[in-house]
């Protein structure tokens, strides 16, 4: 087994998970189960196995924490700080995950005593360095949201233009003018109609629309730029 002069960090990662319903903006939270910062809520996350890749321990520690799988998840940042973690010297590449809380309903296990959903706007106290890995993730997914689709990822598979509106504005904190918003869709083509309305409303039903990656994906090689 080789030796070293010098020691060696450990390696985590740590994921955050953003999702959305009708009134706000939410990150998946759990609490630790373990020392230290018992009782806390943080991010999902732990140590890098020896034979596994970052992306596979992301994946891994996600869906062991909190039950989920299969949900689009990126690189963020690696976080360096000496002292971040009380028990050693601890280097965490962070990942963030956008998922449709419809059907995304969490469940904690393996080191994680709970899990659920917090508005960004309500936070307990988090362990860690998590509270600037969260600011981290949320400047990027405001950033990225406006140049990649990737905001389609936080609604149905049907929905209307209103709600994709409302999320931009959630992701954004901003208003949008809807004539422009709906102006810039109608230029998208991969933005397509269902033919089918809305339903279980009071209010007169909207069409409902989908997102056509295919159509995306041809329209990227032609040389289309997205932005909203």
């Amino acid at each position: 087994m080789a030796t070293y002069k010098y020691e060696r960090p450990a390696l985590a990662v740590d994921c955050v998970v953003f999702g959305r319903d009708e009134k706000a903006l939410k990150v998946l939270l759990i609490k630790r189960g373990l020392p230290p910062f018992k009782d806390m809520w943080a991010l999902p996350g732990g140590f890098v196995r020896i034979d596994e890749s970052l992306d596979a321990a992301a994946r891994r520690e996600l869906k062991e924490e909190t039950g989920f799988a299969d949900v689009f998840l990126e690189q963020l940042y690696t976080f360096g700080a000496v002292d971040r973690d009380p028990r050693e010297r601890v280097v965490s590449v962070a990942y963030y995950a956008l998922v449709n809380l419809q059907g995304h309903q969490p469940k904690a296990a393996s080191d994680a005593a709970e899990a659920d959903w917090f508005a960004l706007d309500a936070l307990p106290k988090l362990a860690f360095d998590h509270k600037e890995i969260l600011r981290v993730a949320r400047e990027r997914l405001r950033a990225k949201v406006r140049y990649q689709p990737i905001g389609f990822e936080l609604l149905p598979e049907k929905f209307s233009l209103s709600a994709l509106q409302r999320l931009y504005e959630t992701v954004l904190d901003t208003s949008l003018d809807k004539r422009n918003f709906r102006k810039k869709l109608g230029e998208m083509d991969f933005v397509v109609a269902t033919g089918e309305l809305e339903s279980g409303v009071t209010h007169r039903r909207a069409q409902l629309f989908r997102f056509d990656e295919k159509k995306y994906q041809a329209l990227m090689k032609r040389g289309f730029n997205f932005e909203l």
